[in-house]
């Protein structure tokens, strides 16, 4: 057994779990902030009564970016509930969501097998982002939510600009880079889809149309701010301000000078991870 293996009185459990994303600094821990895996980690070291276990997630969210879909992995011990009856999965997402009270919510926990990783046995990560379309910009009381901008956006033009995000590309003008990383080095993510829809007005905002859009992109993986500097440069191309041709001239040139600041963290949300059956748990 190496190193790196996990100690043989464990068991790898897979957690769906979700969150507000305004109620934390990001996902990885930082001990002098509040952050999605700090929180988790806490409580499942006292309601386990165990050391702070180790917690590895299929995606780092950024602060203030949701999830609804986020995958993690930890080991824990052989026999969470020795002395009780019933499902161990069922107990430890009651006893999990008992504690956290709201603040993060776990929607399943099941055994996996110990080859599964979080994040390397992932295929695909799906982000949604959504845009309120204003014209004039008013007062916003979503905003914890969506990205307020003033329209009309032209979505044809957006999608027409988005279908040349779909394949392989390097996306250094669209991504901040990695910290001690090469300048030249090439950020080559391959995207699987990616469009805009316009969404129903089931609570009647506007008289004449929905007011709210969504973009949804899924790819393999994805590099820092890559799906927020995507979102600044469509919207952007929506309102006639950038031509349908800056992607792909981007992907060019490779170059991010004076194109828009990211869109704003709070309207991102991951939304779905896609693993290969044979990967995901097994008993």
């Amino acid at each position: 057994m190496s190193s790196s293996d996990p100690p043989l009185d464990v068991q790898r459990w897979r957690l769906d779990i979700a969150y507000d994303g305004n109620a934390f600094a990001g996902f990885a821990y930082q001990p002098e902030f509040t952050t999605v895996v700090g929180v988790l980690r806490d409580t499942l070291a006292s309601t386990l009564q165990i050391d702070e276990p180790i917690i590895v997630g299929a995606g780092r969210t950024d602060a203030g970016v949701h999830a609804f879909a986020q995958v993690v992995h930890v080991d824990l011990p052989l026999t969470l509930f020795a002395e009780q009856r019933g499902s161990e999965s069922d107990r430890l997402m009651r006893s999990l969501n008992q504690q956290l009270r709201g603040r993060i919510k776990v929607l399943a926990a099941r055994h996996v097998d110990q080859s599964f990783h979080a994040r390397y046995s992932a295929t695909w990560r799906e982000y949604r982002y959504l845009v309120l379309e204003t014209s004039p910009p008013a007062l916003d009381l979503t905003n914890s939510w969506s990205w307020s901008v003033q329209g009309p956006l032209d979505l044809d033009a957006m999608n027409r600009a988005s279908a040349e995000v779909l394949g392989l590309h390097d996306f250094r003008a669209f991504c901040r880079r990695p910290t001690n990383s090469e300048a030249d080095e090439p950020l080559l993510r391959r995207v699987i889809d990616a469009r805009w829809e316009r969404l129903a007005d089931d609570w009647a905002l506007t008289p004449d149309r929905s007011p709210t859009v969504k973009f949804t992109i899924r790819a393999e993986s994805f590099c820092h701010n890559m799906v927020r500097c995507l979102t600044s440069v469509l919207v952007a191309i929506g309102q006639g301000k950038w031509p349908e041709s800056t992607i792909s001239e981007r992907f060019e040139s490779l170059s991010r000078d004076h194109l828009p600041s990211p869109a704003p963290a709070n309207g991102l949300a991951l939304v779905g991870v896609g693993y290969d059956e044979v990967d995901d748990v097994t008993g």
